[in-house]
């Protein structure tokens, strides 16, 4: 995943816009009640709980997380929480937690928690990748940095299951076409499985949603010893800041939110609004390439998503070669494009896909497809997908027609035609087996600390205007970013890192109207 992640996708829900009249929602309930108001007595076993910290090899469910727990100084412990807070004497689940402690312990501030996004991120991995980089500022210094993978992702147990490694390699390999009753039938399909396999079943699904994970990270703040919250949190994982900020606004210390999610907005017109960033980021990008010698696209970036669409069609009957017995999909070259997007630094191999596509040789395309999916070498798959889905179809109300909206998103970018990997997420949702449990709402928070937004002007998944409109609703500082790329915080620009320390520090708001070059 590299950190902060998606889509949100993947997460995440961007600009507030009504629906239109073609797509219609049913109501959802609003939030519930924080835990505390619900049962108070019944949590005292979960508020009070010593977390017995450990070794992290235990902890890994891949490659990639087994490597980034090898991290010197890090170690983990499961905290234990409800699988239903209405029902607190029942069933409970675990959440996986990493943390490294501070390397100035009498100056130190307190636990900083972060999130990377998704849903579906692992912030025990996103965690530990940082260590090297917070060791060297105050973060490190300063906080114990703490990571946890919310519930049911990840070292959380039970762990949302829905496609084995084999199902998700053959979903990327098929080719379902445009027609509505593939994507009908495959999304069925797949929220059937979700159900079967998942330990607890609809039970663990009817409790994914942030609703939940918001109540989890207060529990963590007891089990950490913090009378107070200070919280980092990109994409998605800002959702999870300003909906822990609107359930308990007295406990928040400070909240650094990057790659801001409007809380206002809904489903499909987050995707829509998602595409619509993607499509300037590639246009971005073909006015780029077009630039220099040996283009891929050639040089006329007005003719670049005509140009993409000649080179990947032919994937439809035939897959490109990859050297290493897979295929190349047309829904993987899609998807591999979508994740150079995320940010400039990936458009260099972006382009040196596209050259060897022409050729036939489809790896590097594979290769960025891969990342975007979290596969290992190995075959393996981290949970990231599988949880995505457990979230979005529980945080939002469902769409009534969902093909209306997926000719919306292919209408904000023509460029990525059918493959997009969204692409069926509403109808995902349609056959969701338990009902949402929240909707997209502005928050009425009056006590919390103010946050510190960051919002990036062509952020690609995160629309710059969300994160002002989060700034106003909270009546945070807010830190604009010049440049073409998903998140900016601990990314090495140092304008966006020192205002991010002092804010996290003690609390130091930049200036109005502060503006950062990427």
């Amino acid at each position: 995943m590299r950190f902060p992640r998606r889509r949100t996708l993947l997460a995440a829900g961007l600009v507030a816009a009504a629906l239109t009249a073609c797509t219609t929602q049913t109501p959802a309930p609003p939030p519930s009640p924080s835990p505390v108001a619900a049962d108070a007595h019944a949590l005292d076993r979960f508020y009070d709980q010593q977390l017995a910290w450990g070794d992290c090899a235990a902890y890994a469910t891949g490659q990639q997380s087994a490597d980034a727990f090898r991290t010197p100084g890090v170690e983990c412990a499961r905290l234990t929480v409800p699988l239903d807070y209405a029902n607190p004497r029942g069933e409970t689940i675990t959440v996986g937690v990493l943390r490294h402690k501070a390397l100035d312990p009498a100056h130190r501030i307190g636990s900083l928690v972060m999130n990377p996004g998704g849903p579906g991120g692992s912030g025990m991995e996103a965690a530990a990748r940082l260590v090297p980089t917070v060791s060297n500022n105050a973060i490190g210094l300063r906080f114990d940095f703490v990571g946890f993978d919310p519930r049911g992702v990840g070292a959380s147990q039970p762990r949302v299951r829905c496609l084995t490694d084999a199902e998700r390699d053959a979903e990327r390999a098929s080719n379902p076409g445009a027609s509505d009753a593939a994507w009908t039938g495959q999304a069925t399909d797949f929220a059937a499985k979700c159900a079967q396999r998942t330990e607890h079943g609809d039970a663990m699904l009817a409790n994914m949603g942030t609703r939940d994970v918001v109540k989890d990270l207060d529990v963590l703040r007891a089990a950490l010893g913090e009378a107070k919250l200070s919280y980092l949190g990109y994409s998605y994982g800002t959702q999870i800041g300003y909906s822990y900020a609107e359930a308990f606004p007295e406990r928040v210390r400070a909240l650094l939110l990057d790659g801001a999610i409007d809380p206002a907005a809904n489903d499909p017109d987050s995707l829509v609004a998602q595409g619509a960033g993607f499509s300037r980021a590639f246009g971005e990008f073909a006015a780029e390439c077009a630039r220099h010698d040996g283009c891929a696209l050639g040089r006329d970036p007005a003719k670049a998503a005509a140009e993409f669409q000649n080179l990947v069609q032919p994937l439809v009957g035939a897959p490109a070669k990859t050297g290493d017995g897979r295929h190349l999909s047309y829904r993987d070259a899609i998807t591999g494009v979508v994740e150079a997007m995320y940010s400039s630094q990936s458009w260099p191999f972006l382009n040196t896909g596209l050259g060897l596509l022409r050729g036939g040789d489809g790896s590097v395309l594979l290769r960025l497809a891969d990342g975007y999916y979290e596969r290992d070498a190995d075959g393996r798959y981290s949970s990231l997908q599988d949880a995505y889905y457990a979230v979005r179809c529980v945080d939002n109300p469902r769409a009534v027609d969902p093909a209306v909206s997926r000719q919306r998103m292919a209408d904000a970018a023509p460029f990525l035609g059918w493959g997009r990997p969204d692409q069926g997420e509403l109808d995902v949702c349609a056959s969701w087996p338990v009902p949402s449990t929240s909707q997209p709402h502005r928050p009425t928070v009056t006590s919390a600390a103010p946050p510190l937004v960051i919002s990036t002007t062509g952020d690609p998944v995160t629309p710059y205007q969300a994160g002002v409109n989060l700034a106003n609703v909270f009546r945070g500082g807010l830190l604009t970013v010049d440049g073409t790329q998903h998140t900016a915080f601990l990314h090495g620009n140092m304008c966006v890192d020192v205002a991010g320390l002092d804010y996290l520090v003690d609390g130091s708001q930049p200036p109005p109207g502060t503006r950062c070059q990427a």
